[in-house]
């Protein structure tokens, strides 16, 4: 990682100053949750640069925040026996399902700084889904009045869109299906759309069902080696950062010092201020 970025931003409006880009590999929901609160208030004050999470999620069924419980399908019962947990957040859209094989990708940005208001920021979010799908040999793209990331002419979600805006800086983001289990979809109306038909890369190439894909952290590593140089280029920004062939350990522990680098030393005693 070139630190110069991430401890020093640009001051002034710039948009094509760098985004920062981590795999931080398999990460529970809370884990990360609270990661980009802390990032993004570091963003607010402009004590680092933007930012780009790269992981996957332990299974987990998020609520947007004036998403409807109902287009939960399970029973917290079934919920309970499963292990999944079921989270109201702060994002918009409707209800999610995160888990093991499906990439998740939080860009942490100051939009003033780079002239983004929060449609054209969707709009780069779905076109680099769309992009990432066809690294793969897979169509994929938008579908008017959903947002997200669709094949077969908008008929089967691949990719979801879930968005924040707090203090001027994005959070939360996208989730795009690569080898996930897609019996677990049949806990939600997926979008809030019952009937929703979810997909993902793995069913697309094998439409014929005939091969049954287990969940890998490594298909979604690749995935995100795919998706953070579209969204940068969908930007107009280089990108750096430990998202091609990272440990992902090493990433966290080089996030956790730059958070760190952010919190004032505390005054030692007899110091005048």
């Amino acid at each position: 990682m070139d630190r110069r970025f991430a401890e020093s931003p640009e001051s002034s409006a710039n948009s094509s100053a760098p985004i920062a880009a981590w795999w931080i590999g398999r990460t529970l929901y809370r884990d990360a949750w609270d990661l980009q609160h802390r990032l993004v208030a570091a963003r607010a004050a402009g004590a680092i640069g933007d930012q780009l999470l790269l992981l996957e999620h332990e299974p987990v069924l998020t609520l947007g925040r004036h998403s409807a419980p109902a287009h939960v399908l399970a029973s917290a019962q079934e919920l309970e026996s499963r292990g999944i947990e079921l989270i109201r957040t702060e994002r918009g859209g409707e209800v999610t399902y995160h888990g093991p094989g499906q990439l998740t990708a939080y860009p942490i940005i100051r939009m003033a700084d780079r002239g983004l208001l929060v449609r054209p920021l969707v709009r780069a979010l779905e076109a680099a889904l769309s992009q990432t799908a066809a690294v793969f040999g897979v169509e994929a793209g938008p579908r008017e009045g959903f947002p997200g990331c669709w094949c077969g002419a908008g008929t089967r979600k691949i990719g979801a869109i879930g968005v924040r805006i707090e203090r001027g800086v994005s959070y939360h983001g996208v989730a795009l299906n690569i080898t996930v289990r897609l019996s677990d979809f049949e806990l939600i109306d997926a979008c809030g759309i019952p009937g929703a038909v979810s997909t993902s890369i793995a069913r697309e190439l094998d439409r014929a069902g005939g091969v049954t894909t287990e969940p890998t952290t490594e298909s979604v590593a690749a995935a995100g080696e795919a998706f953070a140089p579209a969204l940068a280029a969908q930007l107009g920004a280089p990108l750096l950062g430990r998202y091609s062939g990272a440990n992902p350990l090493v990433a966290r522990r080089e996030l956790e010092a730059l958070l760190a680098a952010c919190v004032p030393a505390p005054a030692m005693p007899g110091s005048v201020s």
